[in-house]
């Protein structure tokens, strides 16, 4: 493992131990609070593309980051069963819980334990590490929709997310 994809590694480590603690405290459900998930997303597609470029990547390296990110959404999908969502005051309100956090890091081995599998097979060495802001914005951006589309069946009347208040997402209802 060279600098690079330790850097990698640590970065996305740090960045999931705050998605953690984001995820386990009460706060209003938010549209505005997309904003993490499109840095996270932005920045882990510049590193995707910088590796696939260097690594001159082909179709296994492709098929590779397109199953890691079916396995983001499918633990997008599944943590946001895991989150209660409930209404109070007239605000929806999010908050996870431990299998939510513990669902985060499995969804982080996943996507690690996949690529040192992929490594064994062809040379994809390292490409886990240098998408894995870019799955992590997936797997959070899954989880955020749902949980909207939630506390939107929750809120009578309420067609749109922008009235949900400052807050962020979650998942599944109380």
């Amino acid at each position: 493992m060279d600098n690079q994809q330790v850097l990698d590694l640590v970065i996305g480590v740090a960045v999931l131990g705050l998605l953690i603690y984001r995820q386990l405290r009460t706060r209003p459900v938010s549209a505005s609070a997309m904003r993490i998930s499109l840095v996270l997303g932005v920045i882990g597609l510049v590193e995707t593309v910088q590796f696939l470029q260097k690594h001159h990547a082909g179709t296994v390296e492709l098929a590779a980051l397109a199953g890691s990110l079916v396995l983001a959404v499918v633990f997008g999908a599944l943590r946001a069963r895991t989150v209660q969502v409930w209404l109070k005051d007239g605000t929806a309100w999010t908050q996870g819980n431990l299998v939510t956090a513990l669902l985060w890091v499995v969804a982080l081995g996943a996507h690690l334990g996949y690529d040192a599998l992929l490594d064994q097979l062809k040379s994809t060495n390292g490409l886990g590490n240098a998408t894995i802001l870019l799955y992590l914005a997936v797997t959070l951006v899954v989880q955020r929709f749902l949980v909207i589309q939630r506390a939107a069946r929750l809120t009578p009347g309420q067609g749109s997310t922008a009235s949900f208040g400052a807050g962020g997402f979650g998942g599944a209802g109380r």
